[in-house]
C-alpha cells in the first residue's frame, strides 16, 4: 500500500514537473509577450519574468521592444529641377503596441522597410537638389511623417529618419564644382577690392601728414632702405630726393627768346617777320638803281630777293623788285655812305 502511494505520488510529481517545463515562459526585459489561446488573442500581455501558459492550448509570441535601425537602399529617382540622384537613408523605429504588432501586419519590419523606400523616393520627387544638399533637416522631417501615418495602425513609432547619402553624376559634380569656384573667386575680389579701398583711404590720410611735414617723407624713405638692407641680398638701393627729378624737368622745359620777350602783346613771329621784309623793300625803293654798262644788252632776269630771317631760324622771301631786275647799290652806299632819300 505504501509502495503504491510512494509510486503515485512520484508519477503526480514529474506529470507537474512536465506540465511545468511546458507551460514555464520566460519574457526578457526588452520583450513583451502576446498569448493566442485557441488561435484568439488574449487581452493580458505578459511582462518581463516569469509566465506560464496553457500547454496545448497557449501559443506565446514575444516582441521586441528596442529601437530597431533600417537601412533603406538606396532609390534612384529626378527631382524636381530634372536632377537624377540616388539617395538612401536609415529609419529608427520601435514597437509600441505588441497586439497591434502582431496582429494587424504580417511582418512590420518588412512593412516599414517598403514604406520608407516608397517614401523616400517620393520625397525625392518634391524636392529640389539644393533641398536634398543643404535641407536635409526639413526633408527628414517630411520623410518621417510620410512613413509614421501609416505605420501608427501596426503599432510602430518611427523615431527618426535620416538621409545618409545623395549620390549625383559626375557632370553635376564638375559643374557645382565650377559654380564654387565661381562664387569663391568673387568673394575673394569683393574682399580684396575692399581692401584696396581701406588701404587707398589709409594712405591718403598717411599723404596729408606727410605734406604737412617733409622731413615725416625722408624718415619714411630711411625705414624702407633700413628694411631692404636687413634682408640678405645684393640689391644696391639709393634714394633718389623726388625734388631733383622736379628741377631737371622744370630744366627741360623751353624758355622764350630775347626777342619774343621784347614783342608786345598780340604779336607772334610772323608779324615780326612781316615787317622786316617791308622794311626792306622800302629801303630797296629808296636808293637809286644802279645798272652797269655790261649789263645793257642782257634782258632782264626774274631774280630772288632777298630772305628775311626769323627769331626761329627760318628764311621767308622778300616781295620781287621792280622791273624784274635787282638793283645794284652805287659806290657811295657800298661805302656805307648811303644818299639821302629824295
Amino acid at each position: 500500500m505504501v509502495e503504491e502511494l510512494v509510486i503515485a505520488a512520484v508519477a503526480i510529481a514529474s506529470a507537474l514537473v512536465l506540465y511545468t517545463m511546458a507551460a514555464a515562459r520566460v519574457v526578457k526585459q526588452y520583450e513583451r509577450g502576446v498569448v493566442f489561446r485557441l488561435g484568439r488573442l488574449r487581452g493580458g500581455i505578459k511582462g518581463p519574468g516569469f509566465t506560464m501558459i496553457v500547454p496545448a492550448m497557449d501559443r506565446l509570441r514575444k516582441v521586441n521592444m528596442q529601437v530597431v535601425t533600417l537601412p533603406v537602399p538606396a532609390q534612384e529617382g529626378i527631382t524636381r529641377d530634372n536632377v537624377t540622384v540616388r539617395v538612401d537613408a536609415v529609419v529608427y523605429f520601435r514597437v509600441v503596441d505588441p497586439a497591434n504588432a502582431i496582429v494587424e501586419v504580417e511582418d512590420y519590419r518588412f512593412a516599414v522597410s517598403q514604406m520608407a523606400q516608397t517614401s523616400l523616393r517620393s520625397i525625392i520627387g518634391k524636392s529640389d537638389l539644393d533641398d536634398l544638399l543643404s535641407n536635409r533637416e526639413k526633408l527628414n522631417q517630411g520623410l518621417e511623417l510620410m512613413i509614421d501615418s501609416p505605420a501608427m495602425g501596426w503599432g510602430v513609432q518611427i523615431d527618426r529618419v535620416e538621409i545618409k547619402d545623395v549620390s549625383l553624376p559626375e557632370a553635376m559634380k564638375r559643374s557645382m564644382a565650377r559654380q564654387a569656384e565661381a562664387d569663391r573667386e568673387r568673394r575673394a575680389r569683393v574682399i580684396n577690392a575692399d581692401a584696396e579701398l581701406q588701404a587707398s583711404k589709409k594712405l591718403a590720410a598717411a599723404a596729408g601728414v606727410m605734406s604737412k611735414e617733409p622731413a615725416a617723407l625722408q624718415l619714411r624713405l630711411l625705414q624702407t632702405v633700413v628694411a631692404v638692407a636687413a634682408e640678405k641680398n645684393s640689391t644696391l638701393v639709393l634714394p633718389f630726393p623726388v625734388e631733383l627729378l622736379r628741377f631737371l624737368e622744370r630744366a627741360q622745359q623751353p624758355q622764350p627768346s630775347q626777342m619774343e620777350r621784347q614783342l608786345p602783346s598780340g604779336s607772334g613771329p610772323g608779324d615780326q617777320s612781316e615787317s622786316l621784309v617791308d622794311h626792306e623793300g622800302d629801303a630797296s625803293e629808296d636808293t637809286p638803281p644802279m645798272v652797269s654798262d655790261t649789263f645793257e644788252d642782257t634782258p632782264p632776269t626774274a631774280t630772288k630777293g632777298r630772305q628775311a630771317r626769323h627769331p626761329d631760324g627760318t628764311r621767308e622771301t622778300p616781295r620781287a623788285t621792280t622791273g624784274g631786275v635787282r638793283p645794284m647799290a652805287s659806290a657811295a652806299s657800298r661805302g656805307g655812305d648811303r644818299p639821302p632819300a629824295a
